[in-house]
């Protein structure tokens, strides 16, 4: 999983709840804070059964937990994984066809390289970087039922660029057959919303600025909505003075240069949103607003480059308040 450091939340939550009826419970699972917020009847309970089903999916999505069909499917090339998780495997492949491989959750092998899961950094030799790259194929990946066999050897599938995402959907249907209409779910910085806030108005979710911690891009009037928001700034290490960030490029095996800081989805689904936050990250501006022009229907973005530019898609230019300069990109301008 992809793990994120508590005080570098990628969205941070400017609004909560103002009725008595609210129950807000924290607690660690897929390698970060998560925090469910619920306004309604009887919350803390609402919160629980949250809470009971992250821990579920957390152990079935695992690429490190023994217990895990991940970790058992990447150590023998088969195994019977959950339900959720032959499901999101499922959309994760979708996901990398659709992005023409910009998305790809078989890179765990590369990653490993250098040394993002466990944090013993390194920067790996091109010749294990080919080696290893040459086995990301998820093509090779056959599902059948709920078996799964990876025909090529030394690959290895993880899901932490979409599994925060897939959760947050699969939390926000909890909420709602326990009656919720009004929550907010925090997942170390993948934020959805149920509803609006219980007076009636949007909940406000700010996007933090990569360049200066604790401040932010731009604040964003949501409902039933999710905002989440990849960047390498995220995490990475510097080695000689270069900086080598975690969002690997699936078609090189090396950290993107796709001059973006930080790229932030907007949209209804948050395991599209998630998995488009990574992918549009390694597309770069261009790439990542055509692929918006042309299938954005269901999605906005928000683009921060490195040289400082800000550009905003046009479905959410009506909901942003920013104190920087920025761009509205419209679809007539890829026509």
């Amino acid at each position: 999983m992809k793990r994120i450091i508590p005080l570098l939340l990628l969205v941070i939550i400017l609004c909560g709840c103002s009725v008595t009826s609210t129950y807000s419970g924290s607690f660690f699972a897929m390698d970060t804070y998560m925090t469910i917020t619920v306004c309604g009847n009887n919350p803390e309970k609402a919160v629980k059964k949250a809470e009971a089903r992250v821990k579920k999916l957390d152990e079935a999505f695992s690429a490190h937990n023994k217990k895990s069909g991940v970790y058992k499917l990447n150590k023998n090339g088969s195994a019977e994984l959950e339900p959720d998780a032959v499901e999101l495997l499922s959309l994760a492949l979708n996901n990398y066809r659709i992005t023409d491989g910009a998305f790809n959750p078989a890179m765990l092998s590369v990653t490993e390289l250098w040394g993002f899961p466990d944090k013993n950094y390194k920067v790996p030799s091109e010749n294990e970087i080919k080696s290893a790259h040459k086995n990301v194929k998820p093509e090779k990946i056959t599902v059948k039922n709920n078996t799964v066999k990876l025909n090529n050897k030394g690959m290895k599938i993880d899901f932490g660029a979409i599994a925060k995402g897939y959760t947050s959907d699969k939390l926000i249907d909890t909420l709602k057959k326990e009656g919720i209409k009004s929550a907010l779910v925090n997942l170390g910085g993948n934020v959805a919303v149920l509803g609006g806030k219980p007076d009636g108005s949007d909940w406000a979710v700010a996007v933090e600025n990569p360049d200066k911690k604790g401040s932010y891009l731009a604040t964003l009037k949501i409902r039933d909505k999710s905002v989440i928001t990849s960047g390498g700034y995220e995490r990475y290490f510097k080695k000689n003075g270069k900086v080598y960030h975690h969002i690997l490029n699936p078609k090189t095996g090396h950290p993107a240069e796709s001059s973006l800081k930080s790229v932030t989805i907007v949209g209804k689904n948050g395991t599209y949103c998630d998995a488009l936050s990574t992918a549009l990250f390694v597309m770069g501006k261009e790439k990542a607003l055509r692929f918006w022009a042309e299938n954005g229907l269901d999605f906005d973005v928000i683009l921060y480059t490195e040289n400082g530019g800000l550009f905003v898609t046009e479905g959410v230019s009506d909901i942003i308040n920013s104190d920087f300069d920025y761009k509205v990109v419209k679809r007539s301008d890829y026509e």
